[in-house]
C-alpha cells in the first residue's frame, strides 16, 4: 500500500505530520508492506534563491508584524514540534526557495533513498539552519545520504525532474489540496494537516481494509488538536501550512 505525502521541506508542519505518521506506523503489522512516497509542493515558487532573510524576518514584513511577535510565532511551533521530540531553531533558518530541493528529492526516489534525504532536508532546515536553496548546501545534504555525486550534479546543473515537480504539484490541485502536508492513502483516504497519531492510525488501518471508494475523501480536517492560532506560513495555523491566498486545507 502506498501513502503518497505532499509537503515542503520549509513547513514545519510537514516536519512534525511526518513524525507523528511514523510514529503511526511503527507498530502497525503491515509496515514492511507499506511505501511512502514523497510529492512535492511548494508553498511558495516565487521565494528567493538567495536565502538572505531570516523567517522571523520574513514573517514579520509578509504579516505587518513586529519581530518580536514574528518570533512568538515560531516558539510556539518550535513547542510542539518538541512535544514530537523534533528540535527546532526557526532563529537560524533562512528563507529560500525550494525548487531544486524538490527535484532531488526526486532523484532520491529513484535511489530508493526519498525517506532519508526528506529526513536530512527537514533536519538541516529546522535544527541546523542550512539555507535549502543554495546548491552547496543541497550538494552536501544529499551527498550525506549516499546520491552519486554525478548524479547531483546533473541535477543541479539542468532542469532534470522539473517536470515530475510541476506534475506533483498539479495532482496536488487536482486533489483540492491548499495546504501541507497533505497524505493520500492508498489513492482513497486523505488526511489534511498534522493530525494526530490516534487520527493517522485509524486511517491507515481503514485503507489497509478497505479498496473499494473510487474518489479521495478527506477524513480529518485539518487542525483537530493542534488549533493554534498561528496565522502565517512558517507557524501554519491548524496544523497545516496554506498557500498564500487559499483557504485552509479541510
Amino acid at each position: 500500500m502506498e501513502i503518497e505525502i505532499w509537503s515542503d521541506v520549509v513547513c514545519p508542519w510537514c516536519y512534525i505530520g511526518k513524525r507523528r505518521l511514523e510514529k503511526a506506523l511503527a507498530d502497525f503489522p503491515q509496515r514492511e508492506r507499506v511505501r511512502l512516497v514523497w510529492r512535492s509542493f511548494q508553498l511558495d515558487p516565487l521565494a528567493p534563491r538567495e536565502a538572505r532573510e531570516s523567517v522571523s524576518a520574513m514573517l514579520a514584513r509578509k504579516y505587518g508584524v513586529s519581530q518580536a511577535e514574528a518570533e512568538a510565532m515560531n516558539a510556539r511551533v518550535s513547542a510542539l514540534a518538541a512535544q514530537e521530540g523534533l528540535t527546532f531553531r526557526l532563529e537560524q533558518a533562512r528563507y529560500g526557495n525550494t525548487f531544486d530541493a524538490h527535484r532531488l528529492l526526486h532523484l532520491a526516489a529513484a535511489h530508493g533513498r526519498a525517506q532519508e534525504l526528506a529526513e536530512r532536508l527537514f533536519r538541516a532546515y529546522f535544527s541546523e539552519g542550512a539555507a535549502l536553496s543554495e546548491p552547496e548546501t543541497l550538494r552536501r545534504l544529499a551527498g550525506e545520504v549516499g546520491l552519486p555525486a554525478e548524479e547531483i550534479e546533473l541535477v543541479l546543473h539542468s532542469s532534470a525532474y522539473a517536470e515530475a515537480v510541476r506534475e506533483d504539484e498539479r495532482r496536488a490541485q487536482d486533489l483540492g489540496v491548499q495546504g501541507v502536508p497533505f497524505f493520500l492513502f492508498a489513492g482513497r483516504y486523505a488526511v489534511s494537516g498534522a493530525q494526530p497519531v490516534s487520527l493517522l492510525r485509524q486511517v491507515l488501518e481503514r485503507a489497509w481494509r478497505e479498496s473499494a471508494r473510487e474518489q479521495p475523501q478527506v477524513v480529518a480536517a485539518a487542525g483537530a488538536e493542534d488549533g493554534q492560532s498561528l496565522d502565517q506560513e512558517q507557524a501554519c495555523a491548524d496544523g497545516s501550512c496554506a498557500l498564500p491566498g487559499s483557504e485552509r486545507a479541510g
